[in-house]
């Protein structure tokens, strides 16, 4: 990767190239939580928005789901997912949109996206939203996995702050929201929430880094950082605003059903 795509990058994919696969602001545990809240049963057919990596849609496979949908607009992504589940019948991978997957009205049981509502303005995230509601049957389940901000009733200038410094150093338009906010934007898209679950926000921390990737994988991650001197000034730039603002930073996983 050269210097100028370093610069330019989304620090999601950073992290990637870096080795990381667990890529989800709450971390696996909260990955987990959701996924178990979901509860897929193999009766289930099952549509993940941005499955990126692909560690949450191996977890789902597991489960043996009727039919699974990666709906994936990063051509690389998707083509890499399309690799990872050959030979898995009941899954396909789109290499689309979330907000037009082009499926049928009320054809999923469940719907689950993680880390992906955060990087879109308020307007898109509903957009996404309202197309998890078209696609779900009655009844049927959507779980979020998102970055939040905490409390509830934090300052709108100082939260606005946070948002800045995020995107400008994730070169993405991060807007995590509140507890409050995210539950909002569900409910007034119609879908009613029966579970939130909330985990710090620790992505580059020791501790999360082992939980979530294995001490072996970890200390490859380290080394990849420390020999790529380049993505390592943009991780440690990540690194510090994470640690600026961990007191109001936190990640959700809200469980909502269509009603």
């Amino acid at each position: 990767m050269s210097n100028k795509t370093i610069n330019t990058e989304q620090g999601h994919w950073i992290l990637a190239n870096m080795g990381k696969r667990v890529l989800r602001p709450g971390g696996k545990e909260l990955t987990l939580k959701l996924v178990n809240g979901l509860d897929v049963k193999h009766e289930d057919a099952l549509v993940e928005f941005a499955p990126g990596m692909g560690f949450t849609a191996s977890m789902i496979l597991k489960k043996k789901p009727k039919k699974y949908i990666g709906i994936e607009l990063n051509e690389e992504a998707a083509a890499r997912l399309k690799i990872k589940i050959n030979g898995t019948p009941a899954a396909t991978i789109v290499n689309t949109t979330a907000a037009h997957t082009g499926l049928e009205d009320s054809s999923a049981d469940k719907v689950l996206g993680e880390a992906m509502l955060t990087m879109q303005v308020d307007d898109r995230k509903s957009e996404i939203i309202r197309e998890a509601y078209r696609v779900l049957k009655r009844g049927g389940l959507y779980g979020i996995h998102e970055l939040g901000l905490t409390p509830n009733e934090l300052d709108p200038q100082f939260k606005s702050s946070i948002q800045r410094k995020l995107a400008q150093v994730i070169r993405v338009n991060a807007r995590p929201l509140t507890q409050k906010e995210w539950c909002g934007l569900l409910e007034n898209e119609g879908f009613k929430v029966k579970e939130v679950f909330e985990s710090p926000m620790h992505l580059l921390k020791l501790k999360r880094m082992i939980a979530d990737e294995g001490i072996l994988r970890a200390i490859k991650i380290g080394f990849n950082i420390l020999t790529h001197p380049d993505a390592k000034r943009r991780i440690m730039k990540m690194r510090k605003i994470f640690k600026k603002y961990e007191d109001h930073m936190t990640a959700y996983a809200i469980i909502a059903e269509k009603i």
